[in-house]
């Protein structure tokens, strides 16, 4: 999907700022063509910017070549006035500093009135992490008995704990992806960068089940795709939030589960089981280590919690 190939509208009360929509249109562009930004990321940075032009037409800008940085800063405040999470507003920046560069480059501002931004520093939230006990009442959730149609997603819950990979990498996937002699799957990640992950045993039995019981029942027209719904029609990243919150529900868990935690729970296993940060980096396709260090502060809280716990002195 090309999210730049619409023109972005202004939400603001005028339409002062005429030439905005087509600038920010090939800056979209610009991003999956040049920078090769995955999907999501496009979509979040195009709102994020649908904003800050909004911001800026209130302020009666006529041309985006009037930008300065008082305006950025007050955009900023008025995101903090919204109450946004720090994560959502460090987003935002990073997009307008992106936006700011492309806009130097093809001479609309004449220099970048975003680099003397103070980027406030980010409290790093630690990740929520499924006890084992946990994961494994997710995962047996699912029962075939019951219902043949819960086959597939039973192999959809143990493929994303078994690997980490992300909801969008899983319905990327394709049948001839997973390889059942190596036991190991070829996933595509963000910025179209592939990698290879060890695929446990368990997760190939119970996508081979799928595979050879109920996925030949599926009238299909596309017979490539791994994971299809009930119509036949491949899944979507959406699909599968919706799948993993039924789990959740049914398996009377609290707190906000969804695929990525499964992510975040594969992670602390693999580094509280010995594995090396490096080792772990490559599978989760994390492009900087120090986003895959966050699981060590996160491993550290866990035995501390432990330790409090059950210490008599603790």
């Amino acid at each position: 999907m090309n999210v730049g190939t619409k023109k972005p509208r202004l939400t603001g009360p005028s339409a002062r700022l005429r030439e905005a929509g087509e600038h920010l249109a090939g800056f979209l562009d610009y991003l999956q063509v040049e920078c090769g930004l995955a999907v999501n990321t496009r979509k979040a940075y195009r709102r994020d910017l649908r904003r800050l032009l909004a911001h800026l037409d209130e302020a009666g800008l006529n041309e985006l070549g009037e930008m300065a940085p008082r305006h950025i800063e007050s955009f900023l405040r008025s995101l903090r006035g919204e109450d946004l999470a720090d994560a959502s507003i460090a987003r935002c920046l990073a997009a307008v500093r992106m936006f700011c560069r492309y806009l130097v480059l093809h001479r609309v501002l004449a220099k970048d009135v975003s680099a003397g931004i103070a980027t406030s520093k980010k409290w790093h939230r630690l990740p929520t992490v499924l006890p084992d006990e946990s994961v494994r009442r997710l995962l047996d959730e699912p029962n075939p008995a019951e219902d043949v149609h819960v086959v597939r997603d039973r192999a959809i819950l143990t493929l994303l704990y078994a690997t980490g990979m992300r909801a969008g990498e899983l319905v990327g996937l394709k049948i001839d992806d997973l390889n059942f002699n190596l036991g190991v799957v070829l996933v595509l990640g963000k910025g179209a960068k592939e990698r290879i992950i060890p695929v446990a045993e368990a997760a190939m039995t119970a996508v081979s089940e799928y595979l050879h019981r109920y996925r030949p029942q599926l009238r299909s027209g596309d017979t490539s795709m791994m994971f299809l719904s009930r119509t036949g029609r491949p899944m979507a990243r959406e699909d599968i939030f919706r799948l993993v919150r039924k789990y959740v529900r049914r398996a009377s868990m609290n707190g906000r589960i969804s695929p990525h935690t499964l992510r975040h729970s594969f992670a602390t296993q693999l580094l509280a089981n010995g594995a090396d940060l490096r080792s772990v980096q490559e599978m989760l396709g994390h492009a900087d280590i120090a986003t895959t260090q966050i699981y060590t502060h996160v491993d550290s809280a866990r035995l501390k919690a432990v330790h409090k716990r059950f210490h008599p002195r603790g």
